[in-house]
């Protein structure tokens, strides 16, 4: 099958529309419906009910499930994929929900989910639709579905959540590849895969953000030490900088991975501290070079 593009998803997704987004074939090898949580109406419900059959969620970013106050479903997470399900949730009466269940009632709770007005006592617990927790850094941190939700509505320019629903097989069980995209042809669906939104991330967003810069005197001269921030893992990480590097070749490069007690406590079991004195020393000997301290364990 000749999937479509990101990009058609998420203009799909801006206009209102469902889009089918497919994990990898190894790991759950499922494929969901999934739509902005924002415009999310009755009639899409009702669709998820009827034509996809399975359990609808609302995907939600971090700090969104913990304005409102959601606590885990589980403090103990056996599922292998680690799914972040919340307690599930009813909006309120006052926003015309009844017993919940209806099409019309889930709509208005996953809306009244997104609104940045609501407040945790605006909704129920023990309800019946079932918030998702997404990971910070969307699907470059998991290849979940969950996080495909949220990352396409930002993509979007929307709210950062979307409704997600299993799509199942007239027999019940989870539909594969070939029915999946039998369904997307049948009701002109865009169909994507969780691997072609890392790609598209990868390619088109800058994740790695500096941060802070400053003079650091040495023994090795005075070089520029220089902070990055990885938006995706939250983790910081250094370049220093001696001398202009500005379109020179044959720059001196080092990649050094942390090491707490090699390189501030010059433990002996281990070379780190002396590896980095060594390309302290050969880079201000040569009049400019970069040594990279990443915030990562080496070995």
């Amino acid at each position: 099958m000749n999937f479509g593009t990101v990009d058609q998803a998420i203009a799909d997704l801006r206009a209102g529309k469902f889009v089918i987004v497919a994990d990898d074939e190894d790991r759950e090898n499922e494929g969901d419906l999934i739509c902005a949580a924002e415009l999310v109406t009755a009639d899409m419900v009702n669709f998820m009910i009827r034509r996809a059959g399975g359990l609808i969620c609302v995907a939600l970013p971090p700090d969104r499930v913990d304005q409102l106050d959601l606590a885990p479903m589980s403090e103990t997470n056996p599922d292998e994929y680690r799914t972040a399900y919340t307690v599930s949730i009813d909006a309120s009466p006052r926003f015309g929900v009844t017993t919940g269940i209806s099409a019309h009632d889930r709509a208005t709770t996953i809306r009244v989910a997104v609104d940045p007005a609501t407040v945790p006592t605006d909704l129920r617990h023990g309800g019946h639709v079932f918030p998702l927790r997404s990971r910070e850094g969307g699907v470059l941190q998991r290849v979940g579905h969950t996080e495909a939700a949220t990352d396409l509505a930002r993509l979007a320019g929307l709210y950062p959540a979307g409704v997600i629903c299993e799509i199942l097989s007239e027999d019940g069980s989870a539909a594969r590849r070939p029915r999946l995209e039998q369904f997307a042809d049948e009701h002109q669906l865009t169909f994507i895969t969780v691997a072609q939104l890392v790609a598209h991330r990868l390619k088109n967003e800058r994740l790695v953000h500096r941060v802070a810069e400053a003079r650091l005197p040495t023994a090795f001269g005075t070089w520029r030490i220089v902070g990055y921030r990885n938006d995706v893992d939250r983790h910081e990480h250094v370049a220093l900088v001696y001398g202009d590097v500005s379109g020179a070749e044959n720059v001196l490069v080092r990649m050094h991975s942390k090491c707490l007690t090699g390189d501030v406590f010059h433990s002996l079991r281990c070379d780190c501290g002396w590896q980095l004195d060594t390309a302290m020393r050969m880079i201000a000997e040569e009049g400019r070079g970069v040594i990279v301290y990443l915030d990562q364990e080496g070995r």
